[in-house]
């Protein structure tokens, strides 16, 4: 659908204008130009055109930073003109005076050069900017879109009044055929959709810490052992809730809900998976079994049998289950946990509740119908969508911090960082005006797209650039 204001598309653009800038600001693309341009606010005495294409790369910087800061202004006028909210006003205004600051640390910068402290005000100032821009978005759209009557009395209990699940899960009777059904059922169990997005997390991970370690064969066997871990928690998964997956439209026909796989079957498959698994780990180092062997317990475990039923903060926490690939596979390249991994798996961590928060609105019913105290079952929809809204940001946050930190990436991460997370961002915009299961859907596959280009961007920029 068109969203019927044009205001929250002028906001949406000028928060990614500033994020293209803070990003791009963050790489060693611009740093290393500066150096080819160390006048102000051209090149040479000041007003010199560039003579390199580093320069021009600096230059360019400048001239983009100026057509933000117009932009800004102008969507600061355009809020008080309008008469918007107090705190959506004051959002603006905030960001508006804090810009020509930013625009001073930028001059002293290129001409007197970057201390790390001098680096490290100028990246937080860009991320207040951007912070006070997303912030009158989100409360502008709240109140735009949102029902403050939408939040559900209570906590969630196996809803009784709600229809009873509709199972398309079927045992064949034939021998070829069950056997056929019980082998993509051990499949199904490992969960394959989730490998590639944490096996590339991994592969991310490995690339960015580079160094001797990283090798065909640690890659691979890091890969290898982290699939089946996955398949390992997933399995476990499956054995854990097949009760209450009987209860959902989503999970009624899985092999252990409808007893095509037995338990005792199913939970010997997960502890092989698991031995095999731990065991890749340790044959590359002890700190990678160790941290392999937390995920599938954490998962298994905590998150399934303790975060998933008993709290509303249930996919917060356990986005630590998504980010602990990333410390396994620098872990699996350097034998520690380095600054680097940290900030990778951070960004993993503020993801998840972005990406699966949308799900969770797709299948509120079913949750509810489950026993599961997800955000819009608890808290409602409005809220579940504001809190999209600002994970989305936060993820935005973590990416340019990571940028800042590493040497390696450049200018394919940024064009992909900032293409696709204006993508996700108006996916979440038209969510707050649909408030449908398809919309809910798309903002999901966008923000799958986003973390995976992301992910294949800093593997191509470490490596391959």
């Amino acid at each position: 659908m068109n969203v019927p204001d044009r205001f929250p598309g002028y906001l949406a653009a000028t928060a990614m204008g500033v994020y293209l800038l803070l990003i791009v600001g963050a790489t060693t693309a611009v740093t290393d130009a500066a150096a080819a341009c160390t006048a102000w606010p051209a090149c040479g005495n000041g007003s010199a055109l560039p003579t390199s294409t580093l320069g021009w790369v600096a230059f360019g910087h400048r001239i983009a930073a100026v057509a933000v800061g117009l932009l800004v202004v102008a969507t600061t006028v355009l809020a008080w003109r309008r008469g918007e909210s107090r705190r959506v006003r004051y959002a603006l205004l905030a960001a508006m005076l804090l810009y020509p600051a930013q625009a001073g640390l930028g001059a002293f910068v290129a001409t007197a050069g970057a201390s790390p402290r001098i680096s490290a005000v100028h990246l937080a100032v860009g991320i207040a900017i951007f912070a006070a821009e997303l912030a009158a978005l989100g409360w502008w759209l709240e109140a735009e879109t949102g029902s403050p009557d939408d939040t559900p009395e209570g906590e969630p209990s196996m809803d009784e009044d709600l229809p009873p699940a509709t199972s398309t899960g079927t045992v064949p009777d034939a021998f070829v055929p069950r056997l056929q059904a019980t082998v993509a059922a051990y499949w199904r169990m490992m969960k394959p959709r989730l490998m590639w997005l944490l096996c590339l997390v991994a592969a991310a991970a490995m690339a960015l810490a580079g160094g001797p370690g990283f090798t065909v064969e640690t890659v691979g066997t890091t890969l290898l052992a982290g699939c089946l871990s996955i398949g390992a928690s997933g399995t476990f998964n499956h054995v854990l809730e097949r009760d209450v997956d009987r209860r959902m439209n989503r999970t009624s026909d899985r092999p252990l809900a409808v007893d095509l796989v037995p338990v005792r079957n199913a939970v010997a498959f997960g502890l092989l998976l698991t031995a095999i698994s731990v065991g890749l780990f340790w044959s590359i180092n002890v700190l990678a079994a160790v941290l392999g062997a937390t995920a599938i317990a954490f998962y298994s475990i905590i998150y399934t049998l303790v975060l998933k039923p008993n709290t509303v903060q249930n996919t917060v926490l356990g986005g630590a289950a998504g980010a602990l690939p990333a410390l396994i596979g620098w872990a699996a390249v350097t034998g520690d946990v380095g600054v680097g991994g940290l900030l990778l798996a951070t960004l993993i961590f503020l993801w998840t509740p972005a990406h699966f928060y949308n799900l969770a609105l797709a299948y509120q019913d079913d949750y509810e119908r489950g026993g599961f105290p997800m955000m819009p079952v608890v808290r409602g929809e409005t809220t579940t969508r504001r809190h999209i809204l600002w994970y989305l940001g936060a993820t935005l946050v973590a990416a340019a911090v990571l940028a800042a930190v590493s040497d390696a990436l450049g200018v394919l991460y940024v064009v992909v960082g900032v293409g696709l997370g204006a993508v996700f961002l108006w996916a979440v915009v038209q969510l707050h005006y649909e408030r449908t299961e398809s919309a809910a859907f798309r903002a999901f596959h966008a923000s799958n797209a986003y973390l995976g280009l992301l992910l294949l961007a800093v593997v191509f920029d470490s490596v391959l650039l």
